[in-house]
Order: structure tokens, then C-alpha cells, then sequence
């Protein structure tokens, strides 16, 4: 058994449509595309055919990480603790004299910063984790050592 992803039901759904996708679509595709480029002749400089191929073999890698991912699939159910600082919780935080942040955190697999979604494992992820409503935590980064004070645990 590989390692396991953690991810929110949401993210599950994702992947597996991100899947059937591949399996049910592109899959089909690019092969009907190297078809039709083996059907001009000469492969040894056809870019198509080329081009085809390479193809090919990311969307046939990627079916696999995406199946892997699937398999060992742990679905994130935030504990209902809004005292507390867990993986699925949404934390609003405070630095310094900025604006409140919001974050949530979630897994590795669907973490993106731009929109407010912070993995469990990146340096602030990890800092908020057990944190309690109204404590402070600091995150030491390259830049210098940053303050989060936690507003608000949803």
C-alpha cells in the first residue's frame, strides 16, 4: 500500500473526474492522433507522431499517479472542534498589522495558496496545526520569523 493522500471529499471527486477523463477521453484521442500521423509514412521525422507519443505517455503516467492517489485515498473530515486547528479546518489568522488572512488547510494534493488553501505539511500549515483560537504561533521562513494570531477556527 502506498502512502496516503490526504484529501477533502471534494478533492477526491476532482481527481476522480480528472480521471475518467483521461481513461474516457484524452486516452482516445491521442491515440486516434497517432494513428493518423503513422498513417503519413515516414516516422523517423513525423513531429506529429512524435509530438503524439510524448503525449501519450504523460496522460498514461498520469492515469497512474491519479489511480495511486485515488487508491490510498483518506478522506478529510474536519473534527467539529472550531477550538482547535486540524487538517479541514479554516483558519482565519492575523499578522502583524495586515488584514486577516484566511487559509484552509488541507492536503498536499490540493493545496493552493492563491486561493486560501495551505497544505497540513508546507511551514504555516504545520505551525497551525493543535493551535487554539486567540494563542500565536510563529513561522520561521528564509525572509525572518513571522506571528499568526488565529482570529477565528472554522
Amino acid at each position: 500500500m502506498g502512502k496516503k493522500v490526504l484529501l477533502t471529499q471534494d478533492g477526491l471527486k476532482k481527481l476522480q473526474d480528472e480521471l475518467r477523463v483521461l481513461k474516457n477521453e484524452r486516452r482516445k484521442e491521442v491515440i486516434e492522433r497517432i494513428q493518423e500521423a503513422i498513417s503519413h509514412g515516414d516516422l523517423a521525422e513525423n513531429a506529429d507522431y512524435a509530438q503524439a507519443k510524448e503525449e501519450q505517455a504523460f496522460i498514461e503516467g498520469r492515469i497512474l499517479e491519479l489511480e495511486e492517489m485515488v487508491k490510498n485515498a483518506e478522506i478529510i473530515k474536519h473534527n467539529g472542534d472550531h477550538n482547535v486547528v486540524s487538517v479541514g479546518s479554516t483558519v482565519t489568522v492575523k499578522t502583524g498589522m495586515t488584514e486577516a488572512a484566511i487559509y484552509t488547510i488541507v492536503g498536499s494534493n490540493e493545496a493552493n495558496p492563491a486561493q486560501g488553501r495551505i497544505s497540513n505539511e508546507s511551514l504555516v500549515g504545520k505551525a497551525l496545526l493543535g493551535a487554539k483560537h486567540g494563542s500565536k504561533v510563529y513561522v520561521e521562513t528564509p525572509a525572518g520569523k513571522t506571528e499568526y494570531e488565529i482570529i477565528a477556527i472554522e
